[in-house]
């Protein structure tokens, strides 16, 4: 039998209805002299069967099926390297695709110059609508060869395993192999390998199909997604320790702050987004795990964060838990704190007490946000919607509270907008905030979501509103907070032509207002066709029909 080139491990568990996709992917590459290894990870469903008739339609595929389940991605990748009889290896995950020249093109690297590794871009393809991005876009700008991960240490924040070709050699040089038993291996595995390369060569076309289910069932999710758990929490901090470790031992401690780094901008950052939606008690665990860690990374990483995520972690540090998920729900966004304390000086720190120890003053100082002084039109506010209720047909009633921490507004009445655009032309609805006391407005407004101006081949989508203030000839626009949880409103015929729409709390993140339109009746019937057919006489003549409807 001919050597193969390549060996691609696809490894899988319990997902018989997937694993047919993947495998064709492999089946379709342009370079045909490959060996498939279907590692399945002792699955109870109808995966074996599944796998066994992908053998027998394709002598390139084998078939192993590990003797007991390990709950993880380890111990099957693992056990693909063993049995490959190819010099270069390559892994799939059964829920997602190689695109159909990744072997071709991360092969001729290898071939074009002697390296340990070949990496290429990943294509992400959100599963609930269809977006479709490029994962680290700025590490796969141009083809090169990386001396060593010194040469571009931002490569430390793109762990994947699966965009990767390894020279076999390589891997068993160095006994490179996955950790077992633990979840994340990719970031342990991949630190490894970027330290251990001599070189390694980014082409910048794309390798990998990654498919992403944001909001799946949480006995189906992914590992990064089961952020709820604290066994999720308490598995990235071994694998982060176990990364340091190897750092030290390696000769590769001048890497801990870069390392540091990516792990408070990208790790700690996927949990504090979750922060406000977590209760107590959770939060108090929270905090007995990863507080050891984040006392023992470098001061130098922290300083290399923006204020708004260097507060929430000093507040976390601090066991302020209420305050800390107060804090998250600004993060990605410019929202400003409900109020700030200020020393003698005049130093402005986050909330309303003034820190009594070194580290929060130097992390809780709010100076650079410039609350006070920065351009009107950048300014930044906090808009809090404090309670939603329906209003007659499509209406929603909504009170607002705004805080103005810097002081910003003059004394009196403001003038402020709800605006929302689901179509071309914005709904705005106009209504005073008038002041409570030094700093902080409140008003009600209705927005009639029926004088919405949807476009004619009808619109499905989710917009979050904004709040607009009007304050001498200049505006600013900032997000709306919604209550986490209320009660969603729905009701139907909006516009001329019938949509059902659905007010709700955005369910992660800030946790914005949110707004979903769903075409029904005649515009889910004609909507369609016109998006396919229509030219500009057609949209006109659309447009009259709606008028003509109104």
């Amino acid at each position: 039998m001919t050597t193969p080139d390549v060996t691609v491990t696809v490894i899988v568990y319990n997902d018989a209805a997937r694993l047919p996709r993947a495998v064709a992917s492999v089946r379709a590459q342009t370079h045909a002299n490959i060996e498939i290894v279907i590692s399945d990870d002792h699955s109870t469903d109808e995966t074996p069967s599944v796998a066994r008739q992908l053998a027998a339609q394709d002598p390139r595929i084998r078939y192993l099926r590990l003797p007991e389940n390990s709950g993880g991605c380890s111990a099957p990748r693992n056990g693909g390297i063993e049995i490959a009889r190819a010099p270069y290896l390559m892994f799939l995950d059964s829920d997602d695709e190689l695109p159909p020249r990744a072997v071709e093109l991360l092969l001729a690297a290898h071939r074009e110059r002697e390296v340990d590794f070949t990496m290429g871009a990943v294509h992400r393809v959100r599963l609930d609508n269809g977006r479709r991005t490029t994962w680290m876009p700025h590490l796969f700008s141009e083809r090169r060869t990386v001396e060593g991960i010194e040469a571009d240490r931002r490569l430390l924040f793109e762990p994947l395993s699966t965009n990767k070709m390894y020279t076999r050699s390589f891997l068993d040089r160095h006994t490179l192999r996955f950790p077992e038993g633990v979840h994340y291996e990719d970031q342990l595995f991949s630190a490894q390998a970027y330290c251990l390369a001599k070189a390694f060569t980014i082409i910048p076309d794309p390798v990998y199909v990654w498919y992403i289910e944001p909001f799946a069932a949480a006995d189906s999710a992914t590992i990064s997604n089961q952020r709820h758990k604290l066994s999720n929490v308490q598995d990235r901090i071994r694998v982060h320790r176990l990364i340091d470790d190897f750092l030290e031992e390696s000769g590769h401690a001048g890497l801990r702050q870069d390392k540091d780094y990516k792990f408070l901008k990208h790790d700690f950052r996927l949990y504090a987004g979750d922060l406000p939606y977590r209760d107590e008690e959770w939060l108090n665990a929270f905090a007995d795990i990863m507080n050891p860690y984040l006392d023992a990374l470098s001061p130098g990483a922290y300083a290399r964060l923006p204020r708004p995520e260097r507060v929430v972690l000093e507040l976390l540090r601090e066991r302020r838990l209420a305050d800390a998920q107060l804090a998250a729900r600004g993060l990605g966004h410019p929202v400003a704190p409900r109020q700030v304390g200020a020393d003698a000086s005049g130093v402005p720190y986050w909330g309303s007490e003034v820190p009594d120890t070194d580290r929060a003053r130097a992390e809780l100082d709010l100076s650079d946000l410039e609350l006070e002084t920065r351009p009107f039109p950048s300014a930044q506010f906090r808009h809090e919607i404090t309670s939603v209720t329906p209003g007659p047909g499509a209406c929603v009633d909504l009170a607002v509270r705004t805080y103005d921490p810097g002081l910003r507004l003059s004394v009196g009445p403001q003038r402020a907008s709800i605006v929302v655009t689901p179509g071309r032309r914005p709904l705005v609805t106009a209504f005073r905030l008038d002041p409570v006391r030094p700093g902080i407005f409140e008003g009600r407004v209705r927005v009639d979501l029926a004088a919405a101006r949807l476009p004619v081949q009808g619109f499905t989508g989710v917009r979050h509103p904004v709040l607009r203030l009007d304050h001498q000839g200049l505006t600013n626009s900032g997000i709306l907070l919604a209550p986490l949880t209320f009660r969603a409103l729905t009701a139907t015929q909006v516009g001329g032509l019938p949509h059902e729409v659905t007010v709700e709390p955005e369910g992660r993140g800030p946790g914005r207002l949110q707004i979903r339109w769903r075409p029904v009746g005649v515009t889910a019937r004609v909507g369609p066709v016109i998006r396919r057919v229509a030219g500009p006489r057609v949209r006109r003549a659309a447009r009259l029909v709606r008028s003509a409807l109104r």
